[in-house]
């Protein structure tokens, strides 16, 4: 198994955010994980990425437990993420934030980096490159001088997946990446999402819009409160009458 989390859960004083939550994710796959405000998708982001630890369950990555790692060794395994709000670096240009995002791949040595040698410079130039190529990606090429701060709303949320894509992930976390965007917007990040996931990235999504999630998905686990209430082909999913309740609610599912 690629991803696997099972029965993971955890509490924040009496709210029981995550609850006995199993799920998991094949090499190659989109997954969505959706549900209404507050049923604990970024929380198991947060899990899964070792931004939280768990009260119990566990979540293991090609067969290695890795649910009490620190964030940055799991970023080693290739696991990056995303973030529900815009997380740049504000004051600094869009080439120079991507470059950032690929310093995981350097092998150069504290004493290369502190000293700017020959083998330093050789690396910063491979990572140029490619952040030039990233950036031609998802179509920023002509905003790599702009600094972050000065993007629209729409391209800083591509130059953050740009900043993910830097790192090299084999796994790929995406926190509600089309969150304020307009339907053409949306509609140009799922076709970019179609594109990593051809580059080989499996990819694990937190998303409101359902227009995305049921054209991108492969599989959809859905929570409410903690709780995996469905999971399943995007089709079978939207007609769940649990999935529906906890859209919709009990009434007017009922009425």
């Amino acid at each position: 198994m690629y991803l696997q989390v099972e029965n993971l859960s955890i509490a924040f004083g009496g709210l029981q955010a995550v609850d006995d939550l199993s799920f998991h994710v094949n090499q190659g796959e989109i997954v969505s994980l959706i549900g209404p405000n507050g049923a604990g998708k970024t929380t198991t982001f947060n899990l899964i990425t070792g931004f939280l630890n768990p009260d119990k369950g566990r979540v293991l990555f090609k067969g290695k437990e890795i649910s009490r790692l620190t964030p940055n060794k799991i970023a080693q395994y290739g696991i990056i993420r995303t973030f529900q709000k815009t997380n740049l670096f504000p004051g600094v240009s869009v080439i120079d934030s991507v470059v950032m995002g690929g310093y995981r791949q350097v092998k150069e040595s504290w004493i290369d980096i502190l000293f700017k040698t020959r083998s330093f410079h050789a690396a910063e130039r491979v990572l140029q490159e490619k952040a030039k190529a990233i950036l031609n990606f998802l179509g920023l090429e002509k905003k790599g001088e702009y600094l972050g701060k000065n993007l629209s709303y729409g391209e800083q949320r591509l130059l953050e997946i740009a900043i993910a894509l830097a790192a090299d992930p084999e796994l790929l976390l995406l926190d509600e990446p089309v969150a304020g965007m307009n339907p053409s917007e949306s509609e140009k990040v799922m076709g970019i999402i179609a594109e990593i996931r051809k580059k080989g990235i499996t990819i694990l999504l937190v998303e409101h819009n359902m227009d995305v999630v049921m054209n991108i998905s492969d599989r959809i686990v859905v929570l409410d409160h903690g709780k995996k209430i469905a999971e399943g082909l995007p089709s079978k999913v939207q007609e769940n009458p649990l999935v529906l309740e906890a859209y919709l609610g009990k009434g007017f599912i009922h009425a």
